[in-house]
């Protein structure tokens, strides 16, 4: 019996920020992106859930009622709070970037901006961030980082998306096991009645990101089966 190995690692970020188009455009996008996130609307909520749970990056307004953006940050970095802090806010003098930093953020985004500067700068901080070890998966050369949700191979890597990220996932967890199109199925789209014609639509995709990075080759097909995950230096 296929014994899963069922593991969470979908990032989780708290948006600190008063503002709800702002929150809606944010949340919005982060979650299409397979982001979980919370909402704080003011200071006060936002220093009680950095209190009560881990995330892996913060979005931090420094106009907040409650408690304005600097002093939450100041009062987390107090605690020892490492969790990397991206300052989004109007404020746009150079004192205010300077301040913000200085007080311990790790980057500084003005508005307006586009999703996909934000969405840059969160994998970018996410990257750097020194607590993401724990969870990155390795199997010979291959790295899977959930933080910035890449698929390294040496010194080469490749964004995945959310299904692409979660199929990897699974079969690295699982590797040089075979596993059926069914169980792949169920693992990323959770019985949701996807037919299973498309999980060979995503392996495929998987390959061709693969051949982009390495001459090896990770994932094989097992004849009557489904897939099997497992390095060779050749290519079939």
């Amino acid at each position: 019996m296929m014994v899963f190995l069922l593991y969470n690692i979908t990032m989780k970020i708290l948006i600190v920020e008063d503002e709800t188009k702002v929150v809606n455009f944010i949340k919005t996008g982060l979650e299409e992106e397979g982001y979980s996130i919370d909402v704080a609307y003011d200071g006060k909520t936002g220093l009680e859930l950095l209190k009560n749970n881990t995330y892996d990056i913060v979005l931090l307004d420094l106009m907040i009622p409650e408690i304005d953006g600097l002093e939450l940050l100041k009062r987390i970095r107090t605690w020892g709070v490492n969790t990397p802090v991206l300052i989004i806010t109007a404020k746009t003098a150079k004192e205010d970037v300077i301040k913000g930093l200085d007080t311990g953020s790790d980057d500084y985004l003005t508005k307006p901006f586009s999703f996909d500067e934000l969405l840059a700068r969160i994998r970018a901080l996410l990257r750097r961030s020194k607590q993401t070890d724990a969870r990155i998966l390795n199997y010979g050369h291959a790295v899977l980082n959930p933080y910035s949700r890449t698929l390294g191979v040496n010194d080469k890597e490749v964004e995945l998306t959310e299904k692409e990220f979660m199929i990897m996932e699974f079969m690295l967890r699982n590797r040089e096991k075979p596993l059926t199109r069914n169980e792949i199925a169920e693992y990323v789209w959770q019985n949701k009645g996807e037919s299973t014609n498309i999980v060979d639509v995503y392996i495929n995709f998987l390959r061709k990101k693969i051949d982009s990075l390495s001459p090896r080759r990770y994932i094989h097909t097992v004849r009557g089966i489904g897939y099997i995950l497992r390095e060779e230096d050749e290519k079939d």
